[in-house]
This record gives structure tokens, C-alpha cells and sequence, in this order.
């Protein structure tokens, strides 16, 4: 077991904050140090009251499975002995209303472009089979109810 910790501060400032016209504007600072801006998306909350320079949580949402299901192709990809010269993923999440209402990321497509190197290259079929393992062990993924859909490519250099 392992935990994973991040440190969120937001602050209201000079904003009234009753009447609903503040800042969703707040800074996430993760264990290694790192600061990253945060806010609503605007597609939930309209300018000026979010910043749509900052990583809203649906956007971190999809960027942390893109993330997990990257780092577990590259493990797999790296014990079957195939080199990867570069690996790119156009992931979209799509929001739409549960049984209850509720606006939930039901859908995220992960788009990854896979480029090898070297000698050993897998089949297309071998570099399907990786992305669907990497998917059944990412931890993201079995943390989420969003339908996962994995649409890759790969090219030789």
C-alpha cells in the first residue's frame, strides 16, 4: 500500500464571495514541489470567475490516466525487449449526465502514437496486446468508472 498526497490552497482575497462572482482560480503543490494552477473549467464556470490558463480537474483527470496507461506501456513494451524512440497521446474526455443527473467523465479516448526503433519491433498485433495490458494495470483505470478507449498507432523510424 502507498499513499499519495497533494497540498490545496485556494483564498478568497478582496472577493465578497456570498454572490458567487469569485476566483475558482486555487494552486494545487504536489510532493516533489512542483506548484500547478488550478480552477473550474470554464465549460463549467464562465470567465472571468475560471482561468482557462489552469489545469481544471477534468483536464488532470484525463491527463493522470493518460499518464499511468503511458507508463505501463513503456515498462511492457521496455521488458519485451522493444525500443521506443517517442510516445504521444491526444487523450479527449467526455462529460455527459449519469442515471442520476449528475454531469460525470463517462468516456475518455487515449490516442496514443507510438514510435520504435531497432531491431526488435513489435507486430501490430503484439503492439495492441501491450496497450491492453498496460490498460488492465494502470491504476487509474480500474480507479474509474469512464468507459476507457484505447485507439493507437505506431510507426517505425
Amino acid at each position: 500500500m502507498s499513499e499519495h498526497q497533494i497540498e490545496l490552497e485556494w483564498l478568497r482575497g478582496e472577493q465578497p464571495f456570498v454572490d458567487h462572482k469569485y476566483s475558482r482560480r486555487h494552486l494545487v503543490k504536489f510532493d516533489g514541489g512542483q506548484e500547478v494552477p488550478y480552477s473550474s473549467s470554464p465549460s463549467s464556470v464562465r470567465i472571468p470567475f475560471s482561468d482557462p490558463t489552469a489545469v481544471d480537474p477534468e483536464e488532470s483527470l484525463i491527463a493522470a490516466l493518460s499518464s499511468c496507461h503511458m507508463l505501463w506501456f513503456l515498462a511492457l513494451a521496455a521488458k519485451q525487449g522493444f525500443r521506443l524512440d517517442r510516445y504521444q497521446d491526444q487523450a479527449v474526455g467526455t462529460m455527459t449526465k449519469n442515471e442520476h443527473g449528475k454531469l460525470f467523465i463517462s468516456h475518455i479516448r487515449l490516442a496514443p502514437q507510438v514510435v520504435f526503433s531497432g531491431e526488435k519491433v513489435p507486430s501490430e498485433e503484439e503492439y495492441q496486446h501491450l496497450h491492453h495490458l498496460a490498460h488492465e494495470e494502470c491504476f487509474i483505470a480500474a480507479s474509474i468508472r469512464a468507459e476507457v478507449v484505447c485507439i493507437a498507432s505506431m510507426q517505425l523510424a
